[in-house]
């Protein structure tokens, strides 16, 4: 208001809009009366979470712990140095294996987790016949833990047994995080596929792609995968559901020194393989997202172990549960079941044939990817639904349940503003929205394999639990300092 402006004239000045929060009924009415609005998406708290809000927020920790978290995490700059074997990586050997999201036993495992289980069996050779791969895994004689709990991702079911080759990202203080090869899209392991078509692709990755990709990695060098990822970005991938640019600057980066590891060897010999290594990754568009999960695994872990925190530095799922990790309180899982998708299927299929969330792809949306940056990336609606008005709704939401915007990784759509980043547990819970996840679906029956793309958003009982042990956390903090 201007000095000597009237108070009772600038209240009959109709306002520019009006931001209406909850129900409906109180937009319609204004907009029937003629009143532009800006409705946003709120509900109240869950019930019983009063009482963890109040105390987390009067939490002197909070707003430095947060801010210290989010440094740590914007501050991170991944690297992709080289490819080698699961066994030498992470450390596992005959019958043990990795898997997406919290942890999990054999009983309770999904159909695309088992049916991925089994596959891993086949390639690995324990066992000769799908239904000895289940007896062995039903007996308990197959180790799994997960692939978080090794400083690695996997998507979907997110298998990684002793065989596989393994991106390796490194980031200037020397930590370390690693990611599979991926398959490409249809019946495919990682969807809970199995079989002779399944196994020999697996094996070839380990035979030749893997290696031919070591060799001219570390022919190339390091190279920049934060950088990739803020020129991907600008081009119109999300880095989730959406890595066609991506995949090609990685191809524009490699391909030289891809062709150069000819030298390596007999030229007539390995020509064929080099050439069979770009035509393979040339049909896979999706072939940059374990690349990008590998950078996300660095990005979030920086983030962890810092008391005080409310940043969410985890979310996976396991085909049966969704779970998240928060920087303040270590790596303890906060779980609830996982849903299943809303989305488009592909043909013959539909929702009666999903199997509910899988996957550690989550973590892209962790650092601001994936369903938190569509905006970019409106073509993602061809694949997951909806329109390009949604998916800029859909990142604008996000802005709300995140503490900052990430200083590189940008969306010229929004005018260059940084992907909403660093999720904030206490914001979900106040607010009551739930962050959002683009995603592949994977078929409920093993051996279905990829059934649709869609959209799914984690349980709210993740973040309550979540927020209520942040502030058991601070009770103890606030009882120890008396």
């Amino acid at each position: 208001m201007s000095i000597g402006a009237s108070p009772v004239t600038d209240l009959l000045v109709a306002p520019e809009a009006v931001i209406t929060v909850g129900a409906p009924t109180l937009d319609e009415a204004l907009a029937a009366q003629g009143v532009a609005t800006v409705p946003v998406e709120w509900r109240p708290p869950p019930a019983g979470s009063a009482a963890a809000v109040a105390k987390v927020t009067a939490d002197p920790r909070l707003a430095p712990a947060n801010r210290t978290a989010i440094d740590r995490m914007t501050a991170v700059r991944p690297r992709l140095v080289d490819v080698r074997p699961a066994a030498e990586l992470v450390g596992i050997g005959r019958h043990q294996l990795l898997h997406a999201g919290p942890p999990l036993a054999w009983g309770a495992a999904s159909g695309p987790m088992r049916g991925a289980i089994i596959g891993a069996c086949l390639y690995e050779g324990w066992a000769d016949t799908p239904d000895a791969a289940e007896g062995l895994a039903a007996s308990g004689a197959i180790e799994l833990a997960p692939c978080h709990d090794h400083a690695s991702v996997g998507p979907m079911a997110g298998i990684v047994s002793p065989s596989m080759p393994m991106w390796v990202l490194e980031e200037a203080g020397g930590r370390t995080s690693r990611s599979t090869l991926n398959e490409g899209l249809g019946k495919v392991l990682r969807y809970g596929a199995f079989g002779d078509a399944v196994t020999e692709r697996l094996r070839w990755m380990e035979r030749v792609l893997g290696p031919i990709l070591a060799s001219g990695l570390r022919r190339h060098g390091p190279i920049d995968v934060g950088a990739l990822i803020a020129s991907m970005v600008a081009m119109g991938d999300e880095g989730h559901n959406r890595n066609r640019a991506g995949t090609s600057l990685l191809v524009r980066a490699l391909a030289p020194d891809l062709v150069r590891t000819l030298e390596d060897g007999d030229a007539g010999s390995r020509a064929g393989d080099v050439a069979d290594v770009l035509a393979f990754i040339d049909a896979n568009d999706h072939f940059l997202l374990n690349v990008v999960m590998g950078a996300a695994k660095l990005v979030a872990d920086a983030g962890a172990e810092v008391a005080g925190s409310s940043v969410v530095v985890a979310m996976a799922r396991n085909g049966t549960d969704f779970g998240i990790r928060v920087a303040g309180t270590g790596d303890r899982w906060f779980t609830a079941p996982a849903a299943v998708p809303e989305g488009l299927y592909l043909g013959g299929f539909g929702p009666d044939d999903a199997n509910p969330d899988i996957g550690d792809s989550a973590i892209t949306e962790t650092v601001g990817l994936g369903g938190f940056a569509m905006a970019g990336a409106p073509a993602i609606v061809q694949l997951v639904g909806g329109d390009v008005g949604d998916a800029v709704g859909w990142t604008e939401l996000m802005y709300e349940l995140t503490l900052a915007e990430h200083p590189t990784w940008t969306l010229p759509a929004l005018g260059f503003r940084g992907v909403p980043f660093g999720i904030d547990v206490l914001r979900v819970v106040r607010t009551g929205v739930a962050p959002i996840v683009n995603t592949g679906i994977a078929g409920r029956v093993a051996g279905t394999g990829q059934v649709g793309a869609g959209l799914v958003r984690p349980p709210l009982d993740c973040f309550t639990a979540a927020l209520a042990a942040v502030a058991a956390v601070a009770e103890s903090a606030e009882v120890g300092g008396r």
